[in-house]
Protein backbone atom coordinates (compact mmCIF):
# COMPACT_ATOMS: atom_id res chain seq x y z
CA UNK A 1 0.00 0.00 0.00
CA UNK A 2 1.03 3.43 -0.90
CA UNK A 3 0.73 4.56 3.07
CA UNK A 4 3.31 1.69 4.21
CA UNK A 5 5.97 3.77 2.06
CA UNK A 6 5.21 6.72 3.07
CA UNK A 7 5.34 6.11 6.83
CA UNK A 8 7.77 3.82 6.22
CA UNK A 9 10.41 6.08 8.33
CA UNK A 10 7.86 7.09 10.98
CA UNK A 11 7.80 3.55 11.70
CA UNK A 12 11.44 2.91 12.16
CA UNK A 13 11.14 5.66 14.38
CA UNK A 14 8.82 3.39 17.17
CA UNK A 15 5.88 2.57 14.96
CA UNK A 16 7.43 -1.34 16.32
CA UNK A 17 7.74 -0.73 19.57
CA UNK A 18 5.72 -3.00 21.87
CA UNK A 19 2.63 -1.28 23.61
CA UNK A 20 0.18 -1.87 25.92
CA UNK A 21 -3.35 -0.08 27.60
CA UNK A 22 -6.23 -1.08 29.23
CA UNK A 23 -8.53 -1.29 26.12
CA UNK A 24 -11.89 -1.46 27.97
CA UNK A 25 -13.75 1.40 29.65
CA UNK A 26 -12.46 3.10 32.74
CA UNK A 27 -14.73 2.22 35.00
CA UNK A 28 -15.60 -0.78 37.66
CA UNK A 29 -16.97 -4.06 35.36
CA UNK A 30 -17.10 -7.82 35.31
CA UNK A 31 -13.79 -8.26 33.05
CA UNK A 32 -11.27 -5.59 32.14
CA UNK A 33 -8.71 -6.01 28.91
CA UNK A 34 -5.14 -5.44 29.13
CA UNK A 35 -4.21 -5.28 25.65
CA UNK A 36 -0.02 -5.63 24.35
CA UNK A 37 0.57 -5.32 21.08
CA UNK A 38 4.06 -5.85 19.03
CA UNK A 39 6.76 -7.77 17.95
CA UNK A 40 7.67 -8.32 21.81
CA UNK A 41 4.19 -8.83 23.05
CA UNK A 42 4.45 -12.80 23.70
CA UNK A 43 7.86 -12.21 25.57
CA UNK A 44 6.50 -9.22 27.44
CA UNK A 45 3.36 -10.88 28.29
CA UNK A 46 5.62 -14.02 29.75
CA UNK A 47 7.01 -11.72 32.23
CA UNK A 48 4.05 -11.63 34.12
CA UNK A 49 1.33 -13.81 33.17
CA UNK A 50 1.59 -17.53 34.62
CA UNK A 51 -0.42 -20.37 33.28
CA UNK A 52 -1.89 -22.70 36.34
CA UNK A 53 -0.52 -26.11 34.46
CA UNK A 54 2.80 -24.34 33.87
CA UNK A 55 2.59 -23.99 29.58
CA UNK A 56 3.90 -21.12 28.11
CA UNK A 57 2.64 -18.82 25.91
CA UNK A 58 5.37 -18.57 23.49
CA UNK A 59 4.19 -22.37 22.93
CA UNK A 60 1.25 -21.08 21.75
CA UNK A 61 -0.57 -20.93 17.80
CA UNK A 62 -2.79 -18.05 17.49
CA UNK A 63 -6.34 -17.78 18.73
CA UNK A 64 -5.37 -19.88 21.73
CA UNK A 65 -5.76 -19.02 25.56
CA UNK A 66 -4.39 -20.04 28.89
CA UNK A 67 -5.78 -19.35 32.35
CA UNK A 68 -3.28 -18.24 35.32
CA UNK A 69 -2.48 -15.40 36.97
CA UNK A 70 -0.60 -11.85 36.74
CA UNK A 71 2.30 -11.20 38.64
CA UNK A 72 4.40 -8.06 39.69
CA UNK A 73 7.91 -8.53 37.49
CA UNK A 74 10.10 -8.44 40.71
CA UNK A 75 11.77 -5.86 39.36
CA UNK A 76 11.49 -3.92 42.52
CA UNK A 77 11.82 -7.03 45.43
CA UNK A 78 9.70 -10.42 45.47
CA UNK A 79 7.00 -10.86 42.72
CA UNK A 80 3.32 -10.58 43.81
CA UNK A 81 0.30 -12.07 42.39
CA UNK A 82 -1.79 -9.46 41.40
CA UNK A 83 -5.31 -11.21 39.67
CA UNK A 84 -6.26 -13.92 38.26
CA UNK A 85 -6.45 -13.62 34.42
CA UNK A 86 -6.67 -15.20 31.11
CA UNK A 87 -4.01 -14.74 28.91
CA UNK A 88 -5.65 -15.10 24.79
CA UNK A 89 -3.20 -15.20 21.92
CA UNK A 90 -2.79 -13.33 18.19
CA UNK A 91 -0.56 -14.09 16.25
CA UNK A 92 0.53 -11.42 13.44
CA UNK A 93 -0.53 -11.14 10.63
CA UNK A 94 -3.96 -12.74 11.97
CA UNK A 95 -4.59 -9.67 14.59
CA UNK A 96 -6.41 -6.68 14.48
CA UNK A 97 -3.39 -4.66 14.46
CA UNK A 98 -1.17 -7.27 12.43
CA UNK A 99 1.30 -7.67 14.81
CA UNK A 100 1.85 -10.14 17.55
CA UNK A 101 -1.27 -9.32 20.12
CA UNK A 102 -1.90 -10.48 23.61
CA UNK A 103 -5.12 -9.40 25.68
CA UNK A 104 -4.91 -10.30 28.92
CA UNK A 105 -8.76 -10.73 30.80
CA UNK A 106 -8.75 -9.85 34.74
CA UNK A 107 -11.53 -8.86 36.95
CA UNK A 108 -12.31 -5.57 36.14
CA UNK A 109 -11.88 -3.46 39.15
CA UNK A 110 -9.62 -0.10 38.25
CA UNK A 111 -7.30 -0.78 40.78
CA UNK A 112 -6.53 -4.18 39.55
CA UNK A 113 -6.22 -3.74 35.97
CA UNK A 114 -4.10 -0.83 36.60
CA UNK A 115 -1.99 -2.59 39.03
CA UNK A 116 -1.65 -5.06 36.27
CA UNK A 117 -1.06 -2.45 33.43
CA UNK A 118 1.88 -1.34 35.54
CA UNK A 119 3.63 -4.77 35.48
CA UNK A 120 2.95 -4.94 31.33
CA UNK A 121 4.95 -1.19 31.06
CA UNK A 122 7.82 -2.64 33.93
CA UNK A 123 7.75 -5.94 31.88
CA UNK A 124 9.54 -3.86 28.56
CA UNK A 125 6.01 -2.42 26.93
CA UNK A 126 5.46 0.87 26.45
CA UNK A 127 2.07 2.80 26.99
CA UNK A 128 -0.40 2.96 24.05
CA UNK A 129 -1.50 6.48 23.20
CA UNK A 130 -4.86 7.71 21.91
CA UNK A 131 -6.06 5.00 18.73
CA UNK A 132 -2.46 3.41 18.48
CA UNK A 133 -3.68 -0.14 17.98
CA UNK A 134 -6.25 1.30 15.17
CA UNK A 135 -3.11 2.97 14.01
CA UNK A 136 -0.93 0.55 13.74
CA UNK A 137 -3.90 -1.44 12.08
CA UNK A 138 -4.30 1.18 9.39
CA UNK A 139 -0.31 1.03 8.56
CA UNK A 140 -0.19 -2.43 8.29
CA UNK A 141 -3.03 -2.46 5.78
CA UNK A 142 -5.44 -4.10 8.06
CA UNK A 143 -7.62 -1.22 7.83
CA UNK A 144 -8.33 1.84 5.40
CA UNK A 145 -8.38 5.23 6.21
CA UNK A 146 -11.98 5.54 6.30
CA UNK A 147 -12.64 1.94 7.90
CA UNK A 148 -10.43 3.22 10.83
CA UNK A 149 -12.25 6.76 11.28
CA UNK A 150 -15.51 4.20 11.82
CA UNK A 151 -14.23 2.68 14.78
CA UNK A 152 -14.92 5.37 16.87
CA UNK A 153 -18.40 5.74 15.35
CA UNK A 154 -18.93 2.13 16.26
CA UNK A 155 -17.65 3.27 19.90
CA UNK A 156 -19.58 6.57 20.17
CA UNK A 157 -22.99 5.13 18.55
CA UNK A 158 -26.31 5.94 20.25
CA UNK A 159 -28.73 4.25 18.40
CA UNK A 160 -29.59 1.70 15.85
CA UNK A 161 -28.68 3.85 12.55
CA UNK A 162 -25.79 5.17 13.71
CA UNK A 163 -24.68 1.79 14.68
CA UNK A 164 -25.53 0.12 11.20
CA UNK A 165 -23.95 2.94 9.68
CA UNK A 166 -20.66 2.96 11.55
CA UNK A 167 -20.37 -1.09 10.64
CA UNK A 168 -21.16 0.06 6.78
CA UNK A 169 -18.28 2.10 7.23
CA UNK A 170 -16.03 -0.35 9.03
CA UNK A 171 -17.64 -3.02 6.57
CA UNK A 172 -15.62 -0.83 3.85
CA UNK A 173 -18.94 0.40 2.72
CA UNK A 174 -17.45 4.02 2.29
CA UNK A 175 -14.19 3.12 0.66
CA UNK A 176 -16.06 0.99 -2.15
CA UNK A 177 -18.08 3.65 -2.99
CA UNK A 178 -14.89 5.91 -3.61
CA UNK A 179 -13.22 3.28 -5.30
CA UNK A 180 -15.78 3.03 -8.03
CA UNK A 181 -16.21 6.77 -8.72
CA UNK A 182 -11.93 6.88 -8.45
CA UNK A 183 -11.83 3.93 -10.79
CA UNK A 184 -13.61 5.78 -13.88
CA UNK A 185 -11.97 9.30 -13.19
CA UNK A 186 -8.49 7.38 -13.07
CA UNK A 187 -9.66 5.43 -16.33
CA UNK A 188 -10.60 9.18 -18.21
CA UNK A 189 -7.30 10.51 -16.46
CA UNK A 190 -4.92 7.27 -18.30
CA UNK A 191 -6.67 7.91 -21.73
CA UNK A 192 -5.98 11.50 -21.53
CA UNK A 193 -2.63 11.32 -20.52
CA UNK A 194 -1.63 8.30 -23.03
CA UNK A 195 -3.44 10.40 -25.96
CA UNK A 196 -1.34 13.42 -25.12
CA UNK A 197 2.10 12.12 -24.81
CA UNK A 198 2.05 9.41 -27.18
CA UNK A 199 0.68 10.63 -30.23
CA UNK A 200 2.59 8.37 -32.98
CA UNK A 201 0.59 5.64 -31.17
CA UNK A 202 -2.29 4.40 -32.28
CA UNK A 203 -4.60 5.56 -29.29
CA UNK A 204 -7.71 5.77 -29.72
CA UNK A 205 -9.15 9.86 -29.62
CA UNK A 206 -10.56 10.47 -26.73
CA UNK A 207 -14.26 10.85 -26.86
CA UNK A 208 -15.41 14.21 -25.44
CA UNK A 209 -19.27 12.79 -25.20
CA UNK A 210 -18.07 10.14 -23.33
CA UNK A 211 -15.37 11.83 -21.12
CA UNK A 212 -18.46 14.06 -20.14
CA UNK A 213 -20.66 11.70 -19.18
CA UNK A 214 -17.81 10.34 -16.82
CA UNK A 215 -17.29 13.40 -15.05
CA UNK A 216 -21.40 14.25 -14.72
CA UNK A 217 -21.85 10.36 -13.28
CA UNK A 218 -19.08 11.58 -10.84
CA UNK A 219 -19.83 14.37 -9.57
CA UNK A 220 -23.55 13.46 -9.23
CA UNK A 221 -21.83 10.64 -7.11
CA UNK A 222 -20.04 13.01 -5.02
CA UNK A 223 -22.81 15.90 -4.68
CA UNK A 224 -24.56 13.13 -3.15
CA UNK A 225 -22.53 11.99 -1.16
CA UNK A 226 -21.76 15.77 0.29
CA UNK A 227 -25.84 16.19 0.71
CA UNK A 228 -25.76 13.11 3.01
CA UNK A 229 -23.27 14.23 5.52
CA UNK A 230 -25.42 16.70 7.34
CA UNK A 231 -28.51 13.50 7.57
CA UNK A 232 -25.73 10.90 8.48
CA UNK A 233 -24.39 13.73 11.71
CA UNK A 234 -28.25 13.82 12.66
CA UNK A 235 -28.07 9.72 13.30
CA UNK A 236 -24.69 9.93 14.33
CA UNK A 237 -24.06 13.43 16.49
CA UNK A 238 -27.51 14.29 17.15
CA UNK A 239 -29.49 17.17 16.41
CA UNK A 240 -29.73 20.69 18.36
CA UNK A 241 -33.45 20.92 18.82
CA UNK A 242 -35.47 23.96 20.08
CA UNK A 243 -38.87 23.35 21.41
CA UNK A 244 -40.83 27.05 20.70
CA UNK A 245 -44.22 28.57 21.14
CA UNK A 246 -46.14 30.94 22.71
CA UNK A 247 -47.16 30.20 26.15
CA UNK A 248 -49.38 27.36 27.43
CA UNK A 249 -49.38 26.34 23.79
CA UNK A 250 -48.14 22.21 25.34
CA UNK A 251 -44.63 22.94 24.73
CA UNK A 252 -43.42 21.33 28.41
CA UNK A 253 -46.10 18.95 28.18
CA UNK A 254 -44.30 18.12 24.65
CA UNK A 255 -41.30 17.80 26.35
CA UNK A 256 -42.48 15.62 29.22
CA UNK A 257 -43.89 13.44 26.88
CA UNK A 258 -40.34 13.00 24.57
CA UNK A 259 -38.55 13.05 27.39
CA UNK A 260 -40.31 9.93 29.03
CA UNK A 261 -40.60 11.69 32.31
CA UNK A 262 -41.40 15.38 33.93
CA UNK A 263 -38.68 17.31 32.66
CA UNK A 264 -40.40 20.44 32.24
CA UNK A 265 -43.36 22.21 34.81
CA UNK A 266 -46.45 22.47 33.66
CA UNK A 267 -49.17 24.44 35.15
CA UNK A 268 -52.10 26.70 33.28
CA UNK A 269 -50.57 29.64 34.05
CA UNK A 270 -48.76 31.54 31.23
CA UNK A 271 -44.87 32.26 31.85
CA UNK A 272 -44.27 28.71 34.04
CA UNK A 273 -40.96 27.93 31.87
CA UNK A 274 -38.08 30.68 32.55
CA UNK A 275 -35.02 29.29 31.72
CA UNK A 276 -34.21 26.78 29.21
CA UNK A 277 -34.72 22.60 30.14
CA UNK A 278 -32.76 20.32 28.21
CA UNK A 279 -32.64 17.20 27.83
CA UNK A 280 -31.51 14.34 25.33
CA UNK A 281 -33.88 11.88 23.70
CA UNK A 282 -34.12 9.52 21.07
CA UNK A 283 -37.15 9.99 18.34
CA UNK A 284 -36.86 6.91 15.73
CA UNK A 285 -33.57 7.10 14.66
CA UNK A 286 -32.54 10.28 15.10
CA UNK A 287 -30.98 11.61 18.37
CA UNK A 288 -32.40 15.23 19.71
CA UNK A 289 -30.55 17.54 21.97
CA UNK A 290 -33.81 19.03 23.11
CA UNK A 291 -34.38 22.35 24.94
CA UNK A 292 -37.79 23.69 26.13
CA UNK A 293 -37.85 27.32 25.67
CA UNK A 294 -40.11 30.15 27.55
CA UNK A 295 -43.19 30.76 25.95
CA UNK A 296 -42.51 33.65 23.09
CA UNK A 297 -44.57 36.83 24.21
CA UNK A 298 -43.97 40.29 24.94
CA UNK A 299 -43.98 40.48 28.52
CA UNK A 300 -43.29 43.18 31.34
CA UNK A 301 -42.03 40.75 33.78
CA UNK A 302 -37.82 41.48 34.34
CA UNK A 303 -37.20 38.00 34.78
CA UNK A 304 -39.66 36.08 32.36
CA UNK A 305 -38.51 39.17 29.27
CA UNK A 306 -34.69 37.43 29.78
CA UNK A 307 -36.06 33.60 29.28
CA UNK A 308 -37.97 35.07 26.21
CA UNK A 309 -34.81 36.31 24.88
CA UNK A 310 -33.29 33.49 25.20
CA UNK A 311 -35.82 31.58 23.70
CA UNK A 312 -35.22 33.37 20.55
CA UNK A 313 -31.45 33.21 20.88
CA UNK A 314 -31.90 29.71 20.69
CA UNK A 315 -34.42 29.08 17.67
CA UNK A 316 -32.13 31.55 15.90
CA UNK A 317 -29.38 28.73 16.34
CA UNK A 318 -31.44 25.60 16.03
CA UNK A 319 -30.74 22.63 13.68
CA UNK A 320 -34.15 22.03 14.18
CA UNK A 321 -37.56 23.85 15.50
CA UNK A 322 -40.60 22.01 16.75
CA UNK A 323 -43.22 24.98 16.35
CA UNK A 324 -45.73 23.94 18.86
CA UNK A 325 -49.46 25.55 18.52
CA UNK A 326 -52.50 25.14 20.30
CA UNK A 327 -55.28 23.89 18.16
CA UNK A 328 -58.05 24.88 19.53
CA UNK A 329 -57.50 28.33 19.45
CA UNK A 330 -56.55 30.76 16.43
CA UNK A 331 -53.55 32.01 15.20
CA UNK A 332 -52.61 35.67 16.87
CA UNK A 333 -49.40 38.23 16.19
CA UNK A 334 -46.77 35.57 18.46
CA UNK A 335 -47.76 32.39 16.28
CA UNK A 336 -47.03 34.42 13.09
CA UNK A 337 -43.76 36.76 14.63
CA UNK A 338 -42.70 32.72 15.43
CA UNK A 339 -43.43 30.89 11.65
CA UNK A 340 -41.75 34.25 9.90
CA UNK A 341 -38.48 33.36 11.89
CA UNK A 342 -38.67 30.01 10.87
CA UNK A 343 -38.67 30.46 7.08
CA UNK A 344 -34.87 29.80 6.67
CA UNK A 345 -34.66 27.07 9.56
CA UNK A 346 -35.71 23.29 9.70
CA UNK A 347 -38.94 23.06 11.10
CA UNK A 348 -42.00 21.38 12.20
CA UNK A 349 -45.04 22.87 12.72
CA UNK A 350 -46.86 20.33 15.79
CA UNK A 351 -50.07 21.29 16.42
CA UNK A 352 -51.28 19.99 20.00
CA UNK A 353 -54.44 19.88 21.87
CA UNK A 354 -55.89 17.62 18.58
CA UNK A 355 -58.40 16.24 21.06
CA UNK A 356 -60.04 19.81 21.61
CA UNK A 357 -62.37 21.49 18.98
CA UNK A 358 -59.46 22.56 16.23
CA UNK A 359 -60.32 26.87 15.74
CA UNK A 360 -56.32 27.17 13.89
CA UNK A 361 -55.60 28.33 10.49
CA UNK A 362 -54.68 25.00 8.94
CA UNK A 363 -54.18 26.61 5.38
CA UNK A 364 -51.36 30.12 7.12
CA UNK A 365 -49.82 26.84 8.64
CA UNK A 366 -49.98 25.10 4.77
CA UNK A 367 -47.94 27.47 3.72
CA UNK A 368 -45.36 28.08 5.46
CA UNK A 369 -44.53 24.53 6.58
CA UNK A 370 -43.47 21.38 4.66
CA UNK A 371 -44.25 19.22 7.59
CA UNK A 372 -47.75 19.44 10.01
CA UNK A 373 -48.22 17.13 13.28
CA UNK A 374 -51.73 17.16 14.84
CA UNK A 375 -50.79 15.30 18.50
CA UNK A 376 -52.33 15.59 21.80
CA UNK A 377 -49.11 15.43 24.33
CA UNK A 378 -51.38 15.04 27.13
CA UNK A 379 -52.71 12.51 26.08
CA UNK A 380 -49.35 10.97 23.94
CA UNK A 381 -51.80 10.90 20.22
CA UNK A 382 -49.20 11.47 17.18
CA UNK A 383 -45.80 11.04 18.27
CA UNK A 384 -45.00 8.31 15.54
CA UNK A 385 -46.02 10.91 12.89
CA UNK A 386 -44.19 13.28 14.36
CA UNK A 387 -41.32 10.70 14.27
CA UNK A 388 -41.99 10.48 10.69
CA UNK A 389 -41.83 14.52 10.29
CA UNK A 390 -38.59 15.13 11.66
CA UNK A 391 -37.15 12.07 9.80
CA UNK A 392 -38.00 14.14 6.52
CA UNK A 393 -37.18 17.81 8.09
CA UNK A 394 -34.21 16.11 8.65
CA UNK A 395 -33.65 14.15 5.64
CA UNK A 396 -32.82 10.96 7.63
CA UNK A 397 -35.76 8.75 6.13
CA UNK A 398 -34.31 7.80 2.96
CA UNK A 399 -30.98 7.37 3.74
CA UNK A 400 -29.30 4.32 3.75
CA UNK A 401 -26.38 3.94 6.71
CA UNK A 402 -25.20 0.19 4.95
CA UNK A 403 -24.39 2.20 1.63
CA UNK A 404 -21.46 4.04 2.74
CA UNK A 405 -21.23 7.81 4.25
CA UNK A 406 -18.78 10.42 4.82
CA UNK A 407 -18.27 10.58 8.53
CA UNK A 408 -15.85 13.10 9.86
CA UNK A 409 -14.78 16.84 8.54
CA UNK A 410 -11.44 15.14 6.81
CA UNK A 411 -13.82 13.25 4.98
CA UNK A 412 -16.04 15.72 3.75
CA UNK A 413 -13.61 18.40 2.90
CA UNK A 414 -11.61 15.96 0.83
CA UNK A 415 -14.76 14.86 -1.23
CA UNK A 416 -15.95 18.72 -1.50
CA UNK A 417 -12.73 19.36 -3.07
CA UNK A 418 -12.69 16.75 -5.56
CA UNK A 419 -16.52 17.81 -6.60
CA UNK A 420 -14.79 21.19 -7.07
CA UNK A 421 -12.03 19.60 -9.44
CA UNK A 422 -14.38 17.99 -11.23
CA UNK A 423 -16.57 21.08 -11.38
CA UNK A 424 -13.55 22.75 -12.95
CA UNK A 425 -12.87 20.01 -15.49
CA UNK A 426 -16.17 20.62 -16.70
CA UNK A 427 -16.73 23.90 -17.03
CA UNK A 428 -13.00 23.52 -19.12
CA UNK A 429 -14.63 20.84 -21.41
CA UNK A 430 -17.56 23.22 -21.88
CA UNK A 431 -15.50 25.95 -22.74
CA UNK A 432 -13.88 24.84 -25.29
CA UNK A 433 -10.26 24.61 -23.64
CA UNK A 434 -7.78 21.54 -24.34
CA UNK A 435 -8.08 18.67 -22.88
CA UNK A 436 -4.70 19.43 -21.11
CA UNK A 437 -6.60 21.63 -18.66
CA UNK A 438 -9.14 19.21 -18.35
CA UNK A 439 -6.55 16.76 -17.26
CA UNK A 440 -5.19 18.36 -14.93
CA UNK A 441 -9.01 19.27 -12.58
CA UNK A 442 -9.36 15.63 -12.84
CA UNK A 443 -5.75 14.28 -11.62
CA UNK A 444 -6.56 17.02 -8.59
CA UNK A 445 -10.05 15.30 -8.00
CA UNK A 446 -8.20 11.69 -8.17
CA UNK A 447 -5.63 13.03 -5.52
CA UNK A 448 -8.14 14.55 -3.23
CA UNK A 449 -10.58 10.89 -3.30
CA UNK A 450 -6.94 9.25 -2.74
CA UNK A 451 -6.65 11.57 0.35
CA UNK A 452 -10.02 10.85 1.23
CA UNK A 453 -9.05 6.98 1.86
CA UNK A 454 -5.90 7.32 3.08
CA UNK A 455 -3.93 5.75 -0.17
CA UNK A 456 -2.31 9.35 0.11
CA UNK A 457 -2.46 11.05 3.09
CA UNK A 458 0.10 12.48 4.90
CA UNK A 459 1.60 12.13 8.65
CA UNK A 460 -0.28 15.02 9.52
CA UNK A 461 -3.47 14.01 8.30
CA UNK A 462 -3.04 10.42 9.86
CA UNK A 463 -1.97 12.16 13.29
CA UNK A 464 -5.18 14.29 13.11
CA UNK A 465 -7.41 10.96 12.54
CA UNK A 466 -5.89 9.27 15.64
CA UNK A 467 -5.71 11.81 18.14
CA UNK A 468 -10.06 11.85 18.20
CA UNK A 469 -9.37 8.71 19.62
CA UNK A 470 -9.61 6.81 22.96
CA UNK A 471 -6.48 5.14 24.49
CA UNK A 472 -6.79 1.40 24.70
CA UNK A 473 -8.26 1.55 21.06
Amino acid sequence: MMNEIQFAEERKLGETATIAAISTAQAPGGIGIIRISGNDAVAVAERVFRSARGKKLSDLPGYHALYGSVWTSGKEGAPEKIDEAVALVFRAPASFTGEDVVELSCHGGLYLLRRALSAVLEAGASAAGPGEFTRRAFMNGKLGLTEAESVMELISAQGKQAARAALAGHDGALERRIAGIRESLVNQAAHLSAWADYPEEEIPEVDTADLRESLVSARGEIETLLRQFEAGRAIREGVNTVIAGRPNVGKSTLMNLLAGCERSIVTQYAGTTRDIVEDTVILGDVLLHLADTAGIRDTEDPVESIGVDRARDRVRSAQLVLAVFDSSQELNGEDRELIESLQEIPSVAVVNKSDLETKIDFAYLENHFRQIVFISALRGDGLEQLEKAVAETLQTASLDPAAGMLFTERQRDAARRAGDCLEEALSALDAGFTLDAVTVSLEGAVSALLELTGERAGTAIVDAVFSHFCVGK
